[in-house]
């Protein structure tokens, strides 16, 4: 069994994360347990881990926005072209439910309804987002145009999960097993894999149509580069060896090219990973990580940031957030440096930058 942290001497990374990794380690079949540079403690179990167990599967390891992840859109929009104060006037019914037939939508996708399907094309609370963002730099020229991606050109950035439907999967599982792992073959493993794989693609169709929604507000139009889940569970053979490997705030590296982001106040990376990827399970950062908890947030910020100044970021873009509350739990501030967290990964040799991205517009909620 092994554990291992993937971070320099510039990061920092507590000490209750380490311990929850650590904790991990000892479940029946464990066999790996690595930490990402974005480590950072979680409920129960940290977040930005890979877990590798042989024959048994952790439902909580993956948590309970099955299916989270990045989706990265390039448009037709330009920077320069663009009049911020409209687009966010254009931007308020985001967090309405969707007025399309979602049936047809399911129907079109192979996926069952369920009782969280009018949330379909909603961003939901905490560290979600869409983002409207501008180019600010092409490290790899070659590999940016390969990606059908325009530096001229604003890339729409979605992050959001499987909204009350994974949560609904992990309450069911913890109300019979509580933190109790899986048999492999068992019919409750069975049950929960088909659960959360339905998590999985109905989290990847809300991302689609929350950047669809999000560019027939502005009269723009999209197409999709990537989308990379970070809460997720596969299983994948190593050597002689199956293993299912748990991401909890964890990124796929397995999939091609990813965009690791930072707050709504830095830049976000979009990176290719290297070839050689089983020395980190497959697996780098899902964005920088949380430096605070939600409950310091507001004490540490509130007498030297304004509501109206973390509104608006360095880069001249803005912030549509309502919930006042939420504006200081997810201010930039709470954030580790995303520089110091790419970079880490960068100096493992886990990946290569493309480019830099800035934030424009980010969107997180307009409902107070």
């Amino acid at each position: 069994m092994s554990i291992s942290i993937i971070s320099s001497n510039k990061n920092w990374i507590e000490g209750r994360a380490v311990d929850q990794l650590q904790k991990c380690l000892e479940l029946p079949g464990m066999k790996a347990a690595i930490g990402m540079p974005d480590l950072h403690p979680g409920n129960g179990a940290p977040i930005g881990a890979v877990f590798a167990a042989e024959r048994f599967l952790y439902p909580h390891l993956v948590g309970s926005d099955i299916g989270c992840g990045m989706a990265l859109f390039s448009t037709n929009m330009k920077k320069g072209r663009i009049k911020i104060e409209k687009c966010i006037e254009r931007l308020g019914a985001l967090d309405l439910p969707w007025n399309g037939n979602i049936d047809l939508l399911l129907q079109e996708v192979g996926l069952k309804n369920s009782q969280f399907d009018n949330s379909l094309g909603t961003i939901g609370g905490g560290n979600h987002f869409a983002e409207l963002q501008y180019v600010n730099e092409v490290f790899d020229e070659e590999k940016f145009t390969q990606l059908n991606l325009d530096a001229s050109e604003l890339p729409l950035l979605i992050h959001s999960g499987s909204r009350g439907l994974g949560e609904s999967i992990l309450r069911w599982h913890a109300a019979r097993f509580g933190a109790r792992g899986l048999y492999e073959e068992s019919n409750e493993a069975e049950d929960f894999v088909w659960a959360h794989n339905h998590a999985l693609a109905w989290a990847k169709l809300n991302r689609k149509l929350i950047a669809l929604r999000f560019l027939d507000a502005l009269g723009a139009e999209g197409l999709p580069v990537l989308d990379v889940c970070h809460n997720h569970l596969e299983k994948i053979a190593i050597g002689n060896s199956n293993f299912w490997l748990h991401r909890k705030g964890a990124a796929d590296s397995n999939k091609g090219p990813l965009v690791i982001p930072g707050s709504r106040g830095t830049l976000s990376y979009l990176v290719v990973p290297t070839e050689d990827q089983s020395k980190n399970l497959f697996t780098v950062a899902h964005g920088a990580g949380r430096k605070w908890n939600r409950s310091d947030c507001k004490h540490r910020l509130r007498r030297r940031y304004s509501e109206t100044s973390l509104r608006r970021n360095k880069f001249g873009g803005r912030i549509i957030c309502a919930d006042k509350e939420l504006l200081y739990e997810e201010a930039p501030q709470a954030y580790k440096d995303i520089d110091i967290v790419v970079g880490d990964l960068i100096d493992a040799g886990l990946v290569y930058p493309v480019a830099s991205l800035a934030p424009l517009i980010t969107f997180k909620t307009n409902s107070g």
